[in-house]
């Protein structure tokens, strides 16, 4: 599976479930928000004003 920051939270999760842990690592309570399902990683970095990027590369490494 590639992880890309267009991806919604909800088909990361589904994807790859131990992503459930960096999510929340980075602050993120987006597992159990419902908006989780059509909000992208970008637009989740947006809100918590966190790097795409930096996320991605810790996704990608769990």
């Amino acid at each position: 599976m590639t992880i890309h920051k267009d991806m919604t939270i909800g088909e990361l999760i589904r994807e790859k479930p131990e992503a459930i842990g960096v999510l929340a690592g980075f602050g993120m309570g987006c597992v159990g928000c419902p908006s989780a399902q059509a909000e992208t990683l970008e637009e989740a970095c947006m809100v918590h004003q966190l790097d795409v990027n930096v996320l991605l590369d810790a996704l990608k490494n769990a």
